[in-house]
């Protein structure tokens, strides 16, 4: 079962079926999706990914995936699980552009890794980003994460593959 989790300012917890229409938007939104996946889902398509979200993910308790709010409003979208790509538990995380530049992402990610080294007990938490994503490459490395490889894929963009492992400072912070 996905758990709440706080930051500072974030909360972070499973998805409700009034959330569909601003997972939706967020999906559909350009500048956010152009980073996700395929890239800008159809409206279908969004509302297809969020019924599964409920169907096979929760239902099935395969991994963690988050309705990011701020101040009751759905701002963001957050998962940590397994993939075959990173070859461990991945982060994914996306907010809506009007938050941009604030720190949330900062916080969120952060919030994610810190869950997935405590709760989930992991030693290692991975992400795939876009080699053009500069904005999440920057977030990424000034929160511990390092560049490990690229993947070329199959229409020649690279991603870059990158892990931050756990530490010493982690450890400490979990014990609190």
């Amino acid at each position: 079962m996905t758990p709440t989790l706080r930051t500072a300012r974030l909360l972070l917890e499973p998805y409700v079926h009034k959330d569909e229409d601003a997972f939706v938007a967020l999906f559909q939104d350009i500048r956010v999706s152009r980073w996700m996946g395929e890239g800008p889902l159809s409206e279908a398509a969004a509302r297809a990914l969020f019924g599964r979200i409920f169907t096979k993910v929760y239902a099935r308790d395969l991994f963690d995936v988050w309705a990011v709010r701020r101040d009751g409003l759905l701002i963001g979208h957050a998962e940590i699980k397994p993939t075959d790509e990173s070859g461990g538990h991945e982060i994914i995380y996306a907010l809506t552009p009007t938050v941009w530049g604030s720190g949330l992402g900062t916080e969120l990610a952060e919030g994610i890794v810190a869950h997935g080294f405590g709760a989930l007990g992991l030693t290692e938490v991975h992400a795939t980003v876009a080699a053009p994503n500069r904005a999440s490459l920057a977030l990424l490395a000034r929160i511990g994460f390092e560049h490990v490889r690229d993947i070329e894929e199959a229409d020649g963009a690279l991603t870059r593959v990158l892990t931050r492992r756990l530490t010493a400072t982690d450890r400490s912070s979990l014990a609190r």
